[in-house]
């Protein structure tokens, strides 16, 4: 089954400060963030029911080799990405935008 993938409108701005981060610190580093968090939502996509439910129906995916995770719902036929957050961030930040 394909999923679509919808991201909630806050994910961006995520992404894009850890990204900022990541470059601030090493040039490269933060694409290489991007990648791995691109990887594991390809995953997500692929098999959205692997990864384990941690409130209610969202679940949570490690990012690997950087210390965020990605949370997110299944809707039907689509895979709603709720937050991608540090590890040491808020863990309740994301349930807002449930």
């Amino acid at each position: 089954m394909s999923f679509v993938l919808i991201f909630r409108p806050e994910v961006r701005e995520e992404l894009n400060e850890a990204y900022q981060w990541y470059e601030g610190q090493q040039l490269g580093l933060g694409d290489d963030f991007i990648d791995c968090v691109d990887e594991m939502i390809n995953r997500i996509c692929q098999m959205p029911e692997l990864y384990t439910i941690i409130h209610r129906d969202v679940r949570r995916a490690v990012v690997h080799r950087f210390p965020y995770a990605v949370y997110y719902r299944i809707a039907l036929d689509r895979v709603i990405v709720l937050a991608v957050l540090h590890g040491r961030g808020n863990p309740k930040a994301w349930q807002a935008r449930t």
